[in-house]
């Protein structure tokens, strides 16, 4: 079973000193950062959905063996909630066909005000495309139940396991794949912060025992800031190695 393990986001000015050397030019980024990780979390699609042939050149670009996993644009999250869904499951499916074989998992995040509606949810699920890997992320409290966790599993999809702030961590797996956003260890403020050696360790070791069952894992750090999230990754595949 593989295990990745990567970023939210690689385009970060902060980073510099950190990850990329100074004055590197922006578009020299991605390529500074496939040197040390094989995976990265596309952020920049929640808030603009890219056009396919930008999902084309993301393909020459990343070496084999390379995933990118790709969140889903807000319009159809936090927009639509999920309504009305057909003509967005559309747009995903034209881009993320364009990544091909660098293509990781499609990251469902909801609205911390949507509460359960397993309607919603399961309409949504049933029009995504089989060979699209789906992880939902479930920020109000009445998702965390056995019958929604039973309506994942049954479509293959992903609960998207969560560390950070006023966040349940709730280590569960519904799919051939477990997918982790770490959002930083802070009990305040989310993305900030960084985790520490020990809590590492433990993450390496929930990490093993997904392995143990046969399951992928895909890890992100969103603690961008400080170049924390770097730092967090790099010593994460250190205990994991």
């Amino acid at each position: 079973m593989t295990v990745h393990v990567g970023t939210s986001g690689w385009s970060y000015d902060h980073w510099a000193d950190v990850l990329y050397p100074p004055r590197l030019p922006p578009a020299r980024r991605l390529a500074t950062y496939v040197e040390h990780f094989r995976t990265v979390e596309l952020n920049a699609s929640f808030y603009r959905w890219p056009r396919p042939a930008m999902f084309a050149g993301w393909h020459r670009r990343l070496p084999a063996g390379f995933e990118m996993a790709v969140k889903a644009p807000r319009w159809l999250t936090h927009g639509r909630r999920l309504l009305n869904p057909d003509d967005w499951v559309r747009r995903i499916e034209e881009g993320l066909h364009e990544l091909g074989d660098r293509r990781g998992p499609l990251v469902v995040q909801l609205p911390p005000d949507l509460e359960r509606d397993d309607g919603r949810l399961d309409g949504f699920l049933g029009l995504v495309p089989t060979w699209i890997r789906v992880t939902v992320e479930f920020r109000h409290p009445s998702w965390h139940d056995e019958a929604v966790f039973a309506l994942l599993e049954r479509h293959g999809a992903a609960y998207c396991v969560m560390s950070g702030a006023k966040l349940p961590c709730v280590l569960r797996a519904t799919a051939p794949f477990v997918y982790v956003r770490l959002h930083g260890p802070d009990d305040r403020h989310l993305y900030a912060g960084s985790y520490s050696d020990d809590s590492l360790r433990w993450w390496a070791e929930r990490i093993g025992e997904w392995r143990a069952q046969h399951r992928d894992v895909y890890a992100y750090f969103n603690n961008d800031g400080e170049g924390n999230a770097v730092r967090d990754a790099t010593t994460l595949l250190r205990h994991l190695r």
